[in-house]
């Protein structure tokens, strides 16, 4: 009975001491996230009114790549740098993170480099989680926690999916297992920070997939093609940005001129093909694919200009590019499938960016916030396909394998191998 009673106490602490810290993360990620956001809605919109800003951008990307390697310490590792540490590493994470990615992810989408979203929020989340990790004399396992709920916290709160942001932090640190120990600083860490966004007037547009078709065999195979398609282009757009990186990195060894130099192929991409519309965070992409009026090849577009940006350093994430690239590539693939357009284009939305992530269960939670639940088994069926033919290595390159795509986890196999012996 003393017993009991010490691990209800002992659970009590635990929740209070958590439910404080998460309380602290998402005031301060929200806060952060809302000027960025913010900032992202003026400057599209400027940039759209002076197209002649894309000029700047190799300028601009040499002028982050300079203040990154002479002042930025680690920061350059980015998102890997966050995930790293959050699956053990002894690394800090330096304040300074935060004033770079975000004024050079803004600065990026305000001269028109093809970046997202998500890998600035991220970033920040992880480097206001360390801070508070010295705060609170945080140490080894509890720093992986906390570590975990600013990731949360920061996805969360630039997408208005607390949900999807909780499993986020969860499972994309290894692939093959969830972070479950760390759900509660992880939810309400989400939780609150994407309350906090919403305080100050941030809105997020969500778009409807129309009306679901009812289960059937032949739907059941249209699906399964789609959802092969989703987890190739997935796979392209992680190994293209990976092998662009590499190249620029063998040709031009120092990375203020290489990302100078990375700029200026976008620009002349831009100029060659008499288009700025696969640009900066190319919103109306996906008001096109819903509604139909997307380019039939307008999932190439942002594939081949998102790959250029991010592959010359530019800071910015990969997530909302992704959700651009699926939702069109689905918007494209309906009228060939015989299927509605917006609700292959959701199905693309969340799908590309599940194979491209190797985050299947997040992808399914933040498709079922965004798009109901009426819709859940399709959901979880193209996450699920996608994920599994897009390989083991995805957009994070410190994401770990705890058990590789198709393989049987050694000791689960041995297990049952001796129960059937027993029999």
């Amino acid at each position: 009975m003393k017993k009991n009673r010490q691990k209800i106490f002992l659970t009590g602490i635990y929740m209070v001491k958590w439910l404080l810290i998460a309380l602290i993360i998402g005031a301060i990620m929200g806060s952060l996230s809302a000027f960025f956001l913010s900032s992202l809605t003026w400057v599209s919109a400027y940039r759209e009114t002076h197209r002649w800003l894309l000029f700047l951008l190799p300028v601009s990307g040499g002028i982050f790549a300079y203040l990154y390697t002479y002042y930025g310490r680690n920061a350059a590792g980015g998102n890997n740098l966050i995930i790293s540490q959050a699956n053990g590493g002894e690394e800090d994470i330096p304040l300074r993170l935060i004033p770079l990615t975000l004024f050079g992810t803004i600065t990026t989408h305000l001269f028109g480099g093809s970046v997202g979203r998500e890998g600035t929020a991220v970033q920040m989340g992880g480097a206001v989680a360390d801070a508070l990790r010295r705060v609170f004399r945080l140490s080894g396992y509890e720093r992986e926690i906390i570590l975990i709920a600013g990731i949360s916290a920061g996805f969360s709160s630039v997408f208005g999916t607390p949900l999807a942001g909780t499993i986020f932090g969860l499972e994309v640190l290894a692939l093959g297992k969830l972070r479950s120990e760390a759900i509660f600083p992880s939810f309400f860490a989400a939780f609150f920070a994407n309350l906090v966004t919403e305080m100050y007037g941030i809105t997020h547009i969500h778009y409807a997939m129309g009306v679901i078709p009812d289960w059937s065999v032949l739907l059941f195979l249209k699906l399964s093609l789609a959802g092969i398609c989703f987890g190739l282009i997935g796979w392209v757009f992680s190994r293209s940005i990976v092998f662009l990186k590499k190249t620029y990195s063998n040709w031009v060894s120092n990375p203020v001129l290489r990302n100078f130099l990375g700029g200026a192929v976008v620009v002349a991409a831009a100029l060659l093909l008499g288009t700025q519309r696969y640009l900066g965070l190319s919103l109306p992409l996906l008001s096109d694919a819903f509604s139909g009026k997307a380019n039939p090849f307008d999932f190439v577009g942002k594939l081949f200009f998102t790959i250029l940006s991010l592959g010359a350093g530019y800071q910015g994430g990969e997530v909302t590019p992704l959700f651009e690239i699926g939702a069109t590539l689905g918007s494209t693939l309906a009228p060939i499938l015989h299927l509605s357009i917006p609700f292959l284009a959701g199905l693309g939305f969340i799908g590309v960016f599940s194979g491209a992530t190797n985050t299947p269960i997040a992808c399914f939670i933040m498709g079922v916030e965004l798009f109901g639940s009426q819709s859940a088994v399709f959901l979880l069926m193209i996450c699920i396909i996608s994920y599994m033919c897009s390989g083991n290595s995805g957009i994070y390159s410190a994401q770990e394998t705890e058990l590789e795509k198709g393989r049987v986890s050694l000791p689960l196999y041995e297990s049952w191998k001796n129960k059937r012996i027993d029999r």
